[in-house]
C-alpha cells in the first residue's frame, strides 16, 4: 500500500483508527472458549464489529507467540480473514523485531511473504542494516519505534548528547533518509502528545502510529493537534478499550460502539482540518 492509498482509505472511511488485536486468551468471553480456536473466533467477531470504522488492524505478536504453534495458526487465520473481508485494510504486525541484516531478512520474509501484512514494527537500536531488508519489499512498510508511551521510556529515549539532542530525535533524524514516506512510519505514544510537535518538525510527511489512546490515557484531540499533517499522517491505535469493552456475550456490540465513537470523533477532526 502506498502513502496516497492509505490516505485515500482514511478519507473513504472518515477515520484514522487502528484496532490493536492484543488478544489475551485469559480475557476472551467464556462462551467462546469451547470453540476449536477461541482466539480466532474472538478476533473474527471483533473484526466484523469494527471493520466499518477502522482503516488498520495491528495484531501484537506476543499474544500469539505465547500460545506456541497454535497461536501462530490463530494469527495466520486472523490475517487471512481480514484480507478476505477487506483487502485494502492496512495490516501491521506489531513484532518489534530488530537484528543484524541477515536475520532481519528472514524476519522480513516471514511477515511479508508468509503472513502477508503491510507493515512490521521494528526497533532501530542496532542501526540501518536491521531495517533495510524490510524496505526491499514493494508496497511494504517498516514502522520504527521512536518515542514510546511506557513509563520507563525516559530511561533511554530522552538521553541527551552534548548538544542537547535527545536520543529519540537522533533516531528520527538518522532514519528518515533510509527510505521514503511510502516505506517508513514511526511509533510515537499518545501519552507524549506534546512531543509530537517536535516529531513533526523532524518528519513532517511520514505517518505516525500512535498507541496509548483510551486505556493508557492518551488524548485523541492532543494527538491530532500536535501530530496531524496535510495527509492526516496518523494511525491512532486502540486495543484494550475496544477489545474488552465487555466480557459478556455482547462484547462485539460494545466493541463496535467504542470503535464507532472513535470514528465519529476522528471524522470531526478530519473535517475541521479540511481533510474531507
Amino acid at each position: 500500500m502506498t502513502y496516497e492509498e492509505l490516505f485515500g482509505q482514511i478519507q473513504k472511511k472518515r477515520s484514522f483508527l487502528c484496532v490493536g488485536l492484543d488478544t489475551d486468551r485469559a480475557r476472551i468471553p467464556k462462551h467462546l472458549l469451547p470453540e476449536d480456536d477461541p482466539v480466532f473466533a474472538f478476533n473474527r467477531t471483533i473484526v466484523d464489529a469494527t471493520l466499518p470504522f477502522a482503516v488498520a488492524y495491528k495484531p501484537n505478536l506476543a499474544f500469539y507467540e505465547v500460545l506456541g504453534a497454535a497461536g501462530w495458526e490463530s494469527l495466520k487465520k486472523t490475517v487471512d480473514y481480514i484480507r478476505s473481508k477487506s483487502p485494502e485494510i492496512f495490516l501491521i504486525a506489531d513484532a518489534k523485531r530488530g537484528d543484524i541484516g541477515n536475520t532481519s531478512g528472514m524476519y522480513a520474509r516471514t511477515f511479508f511473504e508468509q503472513l502477508d501484512v503491510d507493515a512490521v514494527t521494528l526497533s532501530p537500536y542496532m542501526g540501518r542494516d536491521t531495517v533495510m531488508p524490510f524496505l526491499q519489499f514493494k508496497g511494504k512498510w517498516a514502522v520504527l519505534l521512536a518515542l514510546t508511551s511506557n513509563p520507563s521510556a525516559a530511561d533511554f529515549q530522552y538521553f541527551e548528547d552534548k548538544s542537547g539532542k535527545k536520543l529519540f530525535e537522533k533516531v528520527l533524524e538518522t532514519s528518515r533518509d533510509w527510505g521514503t514516506r511510502d516505506q517508513l512510519m514511526y511509533v510515537v505514544g499518545a501519552t507524549r502528545a506534546q512531543e509530537l510537535a517536535k516529531v513533526r518538525k523532524l518528519v513532517p510527511e511520514h505517518f505516525l502510529l500512535v498507541p496509548g489512546v483510551g486505556a493508557q490515557g492518551g488524548s485523541l484531540e492532543d494527538v491530532a493537534r500536535y501530530g496531524m499533517n496535510d495527509h492526516c499522517g496518523l494511525l491512532v491505535n486502540s486495543s484494550r478499550g475496544i477489545l474488552y469493552a465487555s466480557s459478556q456475550e455482547d462484547f462485539a456490540i460494545k466493541a463496535g460502539e467504542r470503535a464507532r465513537v472513535l470514528q465519529q470523533q476522528m471524522e470531526l477532526i478530519l473535517r475541521s482540518n479540511g481533510l474531507l
